[in-house]
Parts: structure tokens; sequence; C-alpha cells
């Protein structure tokens, strides 16, 4: 007689469950979404740095990738568009031995917060900037974003977008990021180690990620998710140390990912403290 199953054994624990707030599960993400594959990395390289869960905050601005801030387990932001980057500053200012990660995306950050991802690099803040880049907004309505592809379709180019899109690792460059790289969602555990890598330098570092986004974008322009796996599989190029300048987005050509600078130089809580405070450095 076969025996049932004992109702008071422990469940299987993730090993991501401490860090995520599971009475906020499910989550929003569409099917197909790459977003939750980002976030998951995200917290596996939180969880592999060792260092306390109180030790770090996480901020985000409105959209899809914004929901990051209200499921992860520790202190979080979920802010006002674009705005990410200046509430993470006024932490790390306040708290400079907190570990600030900024987890949003590229509309977010790139379009109404563009501004502010300038002007913190050029600081080299201390904070890890994470850009989930679907080359669309997806969350409000799928219009044309500063990263939409050439000829791209949307909700407001319904017969393709005339503009070029930003290169974002350039513009982390050449504004003074100190540390950037370029993953896919698909390239889970490079993305990791290079958050974990954020995580334990100091100054401003920078990741964008590639992410699917099927709903807002796919459909539009007719490409499903599993397409868009199979180009980041197929046709993308590994190279560290590549010239920033180099990396716009094209599949016909390759795209290249990597980290592509990793320097060291005074952070802006670093300067700041050795002008306003230098007793304290002696």
């Amino acid at each position: 007689m076969t025996q049932n199953p004992d109702k008071n054994a422990a469940r299987q624990i993730h090993p991501l469950e401490d860090l995520v707030r599971t009475d906020r599960l499910p989550h929003i993400w569409c099917p197909g979404c790459g977003i939750g594959s980002v976030f998951t990395s995200c917290l596996s390289a939180v969880k592999k740095t060792g260092i306390p869960y109180n030790q770090f905050t996480m901020v985000s601005g409105i959209g899809c990738s914004g929901r990051g801030a209200g499921y992860i387990n520790i202190d979080s932001f979920h802010t006002t568009h674009g705005r990410a980057i200046p509430f993470a500053t006024g932490i790390k200012m306040a708290r400079p031995d907190l570990n600030v990660i900024v987890f949003s995306g590229d509309g977010d950050l790139f379009a109404i917060g563009g501004n502010h991802f300038i002007h913190a690099a050029r600081r080299n803040m201390d904070i890890t900037v994470i850009c989930v880049n679907n080359l669309t907004y997806g969350m409000t309505g799928g219009q044309a974003a500063a990263t939409t592809p050439h000829l791209a379709k949307s909700s407001t180019t319904t017969i393709g977008n005339p503009e070029n899109p930003f290169n974002l690792p350039f513009i982390a460059y050449a504004s003074g990021a100190t540390y950037v790289a370029r993953w896919t969602m698909l390239h889970a555990r490079d993305l990791a180690d290079a958050v974990e890598d954020c995580l334990l330098r100091k100054g401003f570092s920078f990741i964008e990620v590639l992410s699917p986004c099927p709903i807002n974008f796919g459909r539009r322009n007719k490409e499903k998710s599993l397409e868009t796996l199979r180009k980041y599989h197929e046709n993308t190029i590994i190279k560290n140390d590549a010239n920033p300048a180099e990396l716009d987005i094209d599949y016909s050509k390759g795209v290249i990912l990597g980290k592509f600078v990793d320097i060291d130089k005074p952070s802006h809580d670093e300067r700041y403290k050795s002008i306003y405070w230098p007793e304290e450095e002696d």
C-alpha cells in the first residue's frame, strides 16, 4: 500500500527566497519577458558577495523593470519616472557605507532620466546601475524609446522609427563611468558575475542588459521571444575591452557583449570627503 507523503515535511526552499518578497508574488512580468531572469542574476550576485543584506538598498524608477524594487526583500525605493539615479545619489551621500543598486529600464534611465545618468557618471557616484534594455516603453504602451532601433515599429512609429538609437555603453563611457559592460538576459551567469564585480568595487558601474519585450516590441515587429533569444545566442560576440564607440546594436553584424571599461579612480564620496573632511583621512 502506497503511503501518503508527510504533510508536515518541510517544503523545498528556493535558494533566493530570502531575497524575495514572496507575499507580492506572482509578479507582473509577461510570459516571455526577460526581466525576471535579469532580476534573478542580480539577486544571485547580491547573495554571492557575502555582504549582509542590511548593507544594500535598491532603487528603481517607473516601468516594467521598476517592479524590481518592490520584489526584493531589502530596503528599496520605487521612485518617480526618471528619478531613480537622483534618489540613489542622495542615499549614497547620506549613507556612503551602503551598496546602492539602481535597477531600471532604458526608457526610465536614458530618456526622462538621461541627464541624471550623465551627471552621476561624471561625478563617479559609487552606485551600480543595471539597465534592462527591451528597446521600448514596455509598460506605458510601446512607444518609441531612446533605444528603439532604426525602422522598428512602435505605437508612435507605426511604419518604422526614423531615428537612430543610443549606444548606451558609449554614453556611459563618455560620461565618465568607471565600469561599463553589456550582457543579455540569456547570459545569466556572465551577468551575475558582472553585477558581483560591480558590487565589490568603487565608482559608477553600468551594465546594459538586452532583454525581450514580447508584447509591446515583439508583437509589433513580428518577433517572438524565442526568435529574440536565438539572436542573443547566435548573433552576439563576447569581446572584452571593445571600443565603446563601436557597440551599436546591429544583429546583422553581431552585437558585442562583455566588459568594456574597468578603471580605478576616486569615487564621488571619496573626493567629497578629501575636500571637506580631510582630517578624517589622517
